[in-house]
């Protein structure tokens, strides 16, 4: 073993006079660990965040969307849908209709997005029949409307229950719930609904006409290229947005508070390395005879610097492990059992999210406490290094 870390671990375990040295140590390790931890939770939670909301979003809203200037008819659709194939990287479209209607439930009024589809292409796009919960996306006819779960329980509908909807030209039709879906997203499920594209072209007055095109890829990170790509090919004539655009500030605010709590609990281990230079400051006042011994039988004063660098990273890297496992066992049991729940209305999910992302966030963490023990080492053992040996020696 290498002699100076050798000295350093037996240092760290003396059992005689030095006991307080013993506790100071198990107390800077403590205070590393609970840093580590907690630093591994929140970002875990704040990466299932995260994971989640990129989940939700693609399942309820194509991968690009593509929209006219004006309604698209159905010979400028064909011409679309033969470009937009051509990409290799396309695995389904599907046209549709979005707008704005009123839901009127006895004397109550409720606007909600509705988007008009062909059930049979829908599920190329979206995974709206993965969240249905009662009914069925092919009964999804002519005077059909599927809602959200959330929507039913604040109307008091169910399956087959009779809904009135105002379009905004003013008139009224009375459509049948054919449908529930419940995506897990609280805003969705309030806020959208779906009818046949049929009945939505009557209800917008568009007939034989779309607004969109939804547009689905097989790998979705690659949608900012694709959809650079299909703007070239259609000549620029449509705007193409991706599912990025459309929920930017969703992520923009999810990356900023990770970052944000990264920071604030980095704190926590800065703080708990204080406990690790008081140590080594002690330590180097304890061992100053010894110091002075190794300084006279030769021993360099790098020597003895790094036998106290080493000893601080020793109680960084046991309080590291320690935290690391510790936080990787609540992770784990954060994500199986599920026992903290949210409230849907303010957290959009019913449920804390956990992820654990080996790379880039806990080796990240585990690198930035490392650093910061390391730097905590240098000043005590510069100290100790700086000891000469006729100093250290002349009172014993």
């Amino acid at each position: 073993m290498n002699p100076e870390l050798m000295i350093s671990w037996r240092y760290l375990l003396t059992r005689r006079k030095e006991k307080f040295i013993s506790l100071i140590s198990i107390i800077s390790i403590l205070g590393i660990a609970i840093g580590v931890m907690a630093l591994i939770v929140v970002i875990a939670v704040m990466s299932g965040f995260d994971k989640d909301l990129h989940d939700k979003v693609i399942g309820n809203y194509a991968h690009i969307n593509l929209m006219g200037f004006k309604a698209i008819d159905n010979n400028e659709y064909e011409n679309i849908s033969r470009i937009v194939r051509a990409n290799t990287q396309v695995k389904g479209i599907s046209p549709y209709i979005q707008g704005q209607v009123l839901l009127k439930e006895s004397n109550r009024y409720f606007a909600v997005g509705l988007r008009g589809i062909v059930p049979s292409e829908q599920s190329q796009v979206t995974k709206l029949k993965e969240y249905l919960v009662a009914g069925s996306l092919e009964n999804l006819a002519a005077g059909g409307i599927i809602i959200g779960k959330e929507l039913a329980a604040y109307l008091g509908l169910g399956l087959n229950s009779n809904l009135t909807l105002q379009s905004p030209l003013g008139k009224q039709y009375t459509l049948k719930i054919a449908g529930i879906f419940n995506s897990g997203m609280y805003d969705y499920d309030l806020n959208l609904v779906f009818t046949n594209l049929k009945s939505s072209q009557d209800i917008f007055g568009m007939p034989d006409q779309i607004s969109a095109v939804a547009i689905k890829l097989d790998n979705p990170d690659l949608a900012p290229a694709v959809r650079k790509d299909l703007a070239a090919a259609l000549r620029f004539n449509y705007t193409l947005k991706t599912w990025m655009e459309a929920n930017q500030n969703f992520f923009a605010a999810l990356a900023l508070e990770k970052l944000t709590m990264f920071i604030i609990l980095t704190l926590i281990i800065l703080v708990a390395s204080f406990n690790i230079i008081s140590t080594l400051i002690v330590m180097v006042v304890e061992k100053t005879k010894d110091i002075g011994i190794l300084r006279a039988l030769g021993m360099s004063a790098f020597s003895i610097r790094k036998i106290f660098i080493y000893q601080g990273l020793i109680i960084g890297a046991l309080g590291t492990l320690l935290g690391g496992l510790g936080g990787a066992l609540l992770c784990f049991l954060l994500k199986k059992y599920q026992f903290i729940k949210l409230p849907q209305d303010i957290y959009y999910i019913d449920r804390l999210p956990v992820a654990i992302q080996v790379w880039p966030d806990i080796v990240l963490i585990i690198m930035s406490a490392l650093v910061i023990i390391l730097v905590a080492t240098i000043y005590p053992a510069s100290r100790a290094s700086g000891l000469k040996p006729v100093e250290a020696l002349r009172y014993e």
